[in-house]
């Protein structure tokens, strides 16, 4: 499946810190910056993403994948995969994935243009990434994947302790 279904989705720009959230109307036509998460325990984080997904009735999730300047998988998108494995098996939600390079270096530019200071802006940043990474997921063409960036994990698959 390349595209996920259609109502709202939520943007994930994974950290081992923090994780950025953004949502998009049910439309998906435009992004938001939703919230940033200080990550738990996965217990904790499973009761989180759960309530957030009956809450704002998410359909689907876009997950940035981090890769090298030459496209290629950094050793962070195998810790963003297997993350979204488990993702997937706790909010038996679809997952996609969207290249986010840059996101970050784009979400700083905005904050920085936007007039907030440095320590303002680290506060905002990830999930302002999470924000700019959906809203290029909800703008490639409807009848691409790959050659955009973007793939999705159909099924989930058992996660490897």
């Amino acid at each position: 499946m390349d595209n996920l279904p259609p109502g709202t989705l939520l943007g994930i720009d994974y950290g081992s810190v923090r994780i950025g959230l953004a949502l998009c109307d049910r439309d998906q036509s435009i992004a938001i910056p939703f919230q940033l998460y200080e990550r738990h325990k996965r217990h904790e984080e499973a009761e989180f993403y759960q309530a957030l997904v009956k809450k704002e009735r998410i359909v689907g999730i876009v997950m940035g994948l981090p890769v090298h300047l030459s496209g290629s998988e950094s050793p962070k998108s195998k810790e963003v995969r297997k993350y979204a494995q488990w993702l997937s098996q706790i909010t038996a939600l679809p997952i996609a994935f969207c290249d986010e390079r840059f996101s970050s270096a784009f979400a700083w530019d905005e904050l920085k243009a936007g007039g907030l200071k440095a320590s303002q802006r680290r506060k905002q940043l990830d999930k302002v990434a999470a924000q700019i990474m959906l809203q290029a997921y909800l703008d490639r063409p409807r009848n691409t994947s790959a050659s955009f960036g973007v793939e999705s994990l159909d099924q989930p698959e058992p996660i490897q302790e």
